[in-house]
């Protein structure tokens, strides 16, 4: 809660018209994390801006994350670090376009990134981006 207070006051201190670096703050945030965070972290933001451009970077609750043309959150990517959780954890917020039925999965545990979860995964974003 405290870096998504952050991330409020900083985009208020900017100003109405101010142009937000999201990606910048996005990347700082990856540097942050350590070994396979990092390494997962840094490969999903290549692949989400190379198969869905629309999606902008920024950050949420200070995690890497993408937002859709109105500004809200699609995707983010949570580290395993940030919850000392044994599996990072790519996700979507309710503004995905992920919707199958009455219950679909919005969470995934992630302990390693292989090609075909990054298939997978690409999917996915394409999907909620939709």
């Amino acid at each position: 809660m405290r870096e998504r207070a952050k991330e409020q006051k900083a985009a208020a201190g900017r100003g109405a018209g101010a142009q937000v670096d999201g990606e910048s703050d996005a990347l700082a945030k990856i540097a942050d994390m350590h070994g396979e965070d990092r390494a997962m972290a840094a490969r999903l933001h290549a692949l989400i801006k190379a198969s869905v451009p629309d999606l902008t970077p920024k950050t949420w609750y200070g995690m890497p994350a993408c937002a859709n043309k109105a500004g809200e959150i699609v995707c983010f990517f949570q580290p395993a670090s940030k919850f000392k959780s044994r599996h990072a954890s790519p996700g979507f917020s309710d503004k995905a376009n992920l919707d199958d039925g009455a219950m679909w999965p919005m969470y995934y545990a992630l302990t390693k990134l292989t090609s075909v979860d990054e298939s997978r995964i690409v999917a996915l974003i394409e999907k909620a981006a939709s």
